[in-house]
């Protein structure tokens, strides 16, 4: 330990104002940073993270104010400055790596013109146009983008979600700082991605002797990668220290329950609650030889094969998980079981209805045994309507006669909502409760088979803990057959009858979870698996769905 800290954080208190008075988001939280160290900062959406990273970099919104504690960079005050006298700290001795790069970087600049700008802002001296530029490719290789040249001279829209995070990275690293403090910057990434980009920052603080500040709602990615840890919870820290003490003797029950809550803590399949797996079913849902290709807009004429001659199988009861990178055609291929899209060749079936060649009208007909949960909670459910009258839509839509509000009640209960919540309005629900409502709503005309695009994937650990075992204990209940399509191996141990693994709109391998997983036989599935975070955490006997935060 040093006498000076790259960062101190002493009994922060930041407070928003309401209507009335002012609420406290942070609550006397202190924290440090050493040079060369790395420490994540780990707790659900809402724990007052994001505040305390904001507070820290002096750009809290004008709704908030710091009403008590102190930030220290190295032997430097700077509680109170002001935003101007914080530019000479922000990026210069603190870089900042935002959590979404389609938001962070401006669409209309290439990536070169926006790292320049970071480097003239920061080193404050004459250059000539050919010395900026080499600053520029300098700092995007440091950031570990090899084709530094080509990616210099594209727009953010011609990137992948790794390659833009790397250019924020490489913004980040402009100023050459001391400290980088990270938000969330793997979060939205595929977990192999996620693994080269967190291998690179942890190789930066090798290299460069930089200090690094991770906030993530990811406990695994936490354990994996820091020396220190520390869990927040309500805006206070509840628990810190080294990453081996906390797994091994977590004081606090708020750590416990996140620990036990992670996925690589239950290496086997999750049993529902009632009811009984079932074997030996036959097939719901299959799909034939499918493909499709988008023709791409622009100079030239330009294709993009999304699927090439992909097979699925779904025996009713079961999950099948489909599983890649962004681009493998995952999303694809879901839009297309269920009718939202059509393929160029191939057939659908459900059960021995062919969907392929159907009109609106007789795909329609269909709809009640076909169900679809999207990703996103907080865009897929009408923000007017109260929850009562976005589960009972399908009723309407189909005529369903009968008591509707009995029949959204019980499908609230069959999803651990109770009635209190039929007035309500998606913003007044947690993030869990909003994708609750949405999984009740896909379960209103008892469908065979429910198709969910990364359903968890948008969530706490926590909160994806009860997903899960709620739709497992469905199953059992109910005899769904579920398409889960998701990016997260770690997640299809727990889920998965049945995997197909998918790149580049192919199927790389398909068959029995418990065989990919044990003995996969192509090295991408073999990446895949190895890129699962948590490998630090051993086994819990504990039920997933218990592990309520």
């Amino acid at each position: 330990m040093t006498e000076d800290p790259l960062l101190r954080i002493d009994d922060l208190t930041v407070e928003y104002k309401s209507a009335r008075h002012w609420a406290p988001a942070v609550r006397g939280a202190s924290l440090r940073v050493e040079p060369g160290e790395f420490v994540s900062l780990v707790g659900e959406s809402g724990s007052g993270k994001t505040t305390l990273v904001q507070a820290a970099l002096g750009l809290l919104p004008p709704s908030a104010r710091q009403s008590a504690g102190t930030v220290h960079y190295s032997d430097v005050d700077v509680t109170g400055w002001s935003d101007r006298r914080m530019a000479l700290v922000r990026g210069n001795y603190v870089g900042f790596i935002p959590q979404d790069p389609n938001t962070s970087l401006n669409p209309v600049k290439k990536i070169g013109q926006q790292v320049i700008e970071a480097v003239r802002f920061n080193e404050k001296q004459k250059r000539d146009a050919a010395a900026w530029k080499e600053a520029a490719l300098e700092s995007l290789r440091t950031a570990g983008l090899a084709d530094a040249e080509r990616v210099f001279a594209q727009y953010p829209h011609e990137l992948s979600g790794g390659m833009k995070q790397r250019a924020l990275i490489a913004i980040a690293l402009a100023g050459k700082p001391k400290l980088i403090l990270a938000d969330e910057p793997t979060s939205a990434l595929d977990v192999t991605v996620q693994q080269r980009i967190l291998d690179h920052l942890a190789g930066l603080r090798v290299d460069l002797g930089i200090g690094i500040l991770l906030v993530t709602h990811d406990l695994g990615v936490a354990l994996d990668r820091s020396d220190r840890i520390a869990v927040m919870q309500g805006g206070e820290i509840v628990e810190e220290g080294p990453v081996a003490e906390v797994i091994e003797h977590a004081a606090d029950p708020y750590t416990r329950r996140l620990l036990d809550a992670a996925p690589a803590r239950h290496t086997g399949r999750l049993e529902p609650a009632t009811g009984t797996r079932a074997e030996d079913q036959p097939i719901a849902l299959r799909a034939n030889d499918i493909e499709k290709t988008y023709r791409l807009r622009g100079r030239g004429r330009r294709e993009l094969r999304a699927l090439g001659g992909v097979d699925l199988e779904v025996r009713q009861g079961t999950t099948h998980a489909i599983v890649g990178e962004s681009g493998a055609g995952k999303s694809t291929l879901a839009r297309i079981l269920v009718g939202f899209d059509a393929p160029d060749a191939g057939t659908v079936h459900l059960g021995d209805r062919e969907l392929t060649g159907l009109g609106h009208r007789q795909l329609r007909e269909l709809r009640s045994d076909l169900q679809f949960v999207f990703q996103n909670p907080f865009t897929s459910l009408d923000p007017r309507f109260t929850v009562e009258k976005i589960v009972a839509e399908p009723l309407r839509a189909f005529k369903i006669p009968g008591d509707r509000r009995s029949r959204v009640v019980q499908l609230l209960e069959a999803v651990a909502l109770d009635e209190s919540h039929l007035g309500r309005l998606p913003a007044e629900l947690s993030g869990g409760q909003r994708q609750r409502v949405a999984i009740a709503r896909a379960l209103a005309l008892n469908p065979e088979v429910l198709v969910l695009d990364e359903a968890v994937s948008a969530l706490d650990v926590s909160v994806q803990a009860q997903i899960l075992q709620l739709l497992v204990d469905l199953q059992g209940e109910f005899g769904l057959a579920y398409v889960f399509v998701t990016h997260d191996l770690g997640v299809v141990r727990l889920i998965a009858d049945d995997v197909t693994v998918m790149k580049d709109g192919a199927v790389v391998e398909s068959g029995p979870a418990v065989k990919v997983f044990e003995a996969p036989a192509q090295d991408y599935t073999r990446e895949l698996l190895a890129a699962v975070p948590g490998a630090r955490l051993a086994p819990a006997n504990v039920r997933l769905g218990d592990c309520r935060v």
